[in-house]
Formats: C-alpha cells, structure tokens, sequence
C-alpha cells in the first residue's frame, strides 16, 4: 500500500502527487486529513458509528464547493441513517455548524453539508451505482 495514499482503515485520494486513486483494500487504511478537525471528528465519528469503505478526497483545485469530500458507507437504510444523525449531533455538539442534510428519510444516500466538508453516506449498492469516487478522481476537474 505504500505510495498511493493510504494507511490503516481509511482510503485517502490525491494524498501524493494530487491525482486521486483509491486503495484496492480501502479497510486496510488509517489516516486522518491534517486540514482540520472538522474532517477528523467527522472520520472519528463515522468510525465510531461502524461506517464502512471511508474514503476521503481532496477537492482543492477541483471545486469551491468543499475543501474535501468523505464518502463511507452503512449495512443498510437503518445503518445508514443512523450513521448520519451520529454524525449531526457530533458536529453540533462540537460547535460545527450543518448546512443541510438530505436523504434522511429514506437511507439510500445521505448528503451532510458541513461547509468545508461534504459527507456521502451510502448504501453500498448505491454507493457503488453512482461511483462518486471515480466522479470526483476524474482529471477533467480543474482550473
């Protein structure tokens, strides 16, 4: 795993030369972005709440959306929900403010907004249907 960005349980995209690729076994890597502690509760919450497959990707250079987006995913809908309102209350209990939340009703795919952070989580058919990994490690971002 040595030389493409991750270590421990956490895949980490564009961590060397700024192109994205993600670990073959992405439960094998642990790193914690050094950008912030919003992006280091947010993976110690979803670690915490049993997400699967965390991956978080840099968006510098490739959107003013976000500094970074954190995909992971649940078990299932119920997983997946709860997974998500863990990580609400974490942020707001921590004086992070929430932008918005979507999909919470169904558990399919929740979007948080954490400004600078966006989070996906996911049911792992879906996850997998809508591929934002590939999505946002495409080179067609940029200035």
């Amino acid at each position: 795993m040595e030389g493409r960005g991750a270590v421990g349980m956490y895949a980490v995209c564009g961590a060397e030369s700024g192109n994205s690729q993600i670990s073959e076994d992405r439960s094998a890597a642990r790193v914690y972005p050094s950008h912030g502690s919003l992006s280091r509760l947010v993976l110690s919450s979803l670690e915490s709440f049993k997400a699967e497959d965390i991956v978080s990707m840099s968006l510098k250079g490739k959107s003013s959306i976000a500094d970074e987006v954190i995909i992971a995913s649940g078990v299932v809908a119920r997983h997946v929900i709860a997974i998500a309102d863990q990580l609400v209350r974490d942020l707001k209990r921590n004086s992070f403010h929430v932008i918005g939340m979507e999909g919470l009703p169904h558990g399919d795919w929740v979007l948080v907004d954490a400004a600078d952070v966006i989070i996906h989580v996911f049911r792992p058919e879906v996850r997998l249907f809508y591929d934002l990994e590939a999505f946002w490690s495409s080179d067609s971002f940029g200035p």
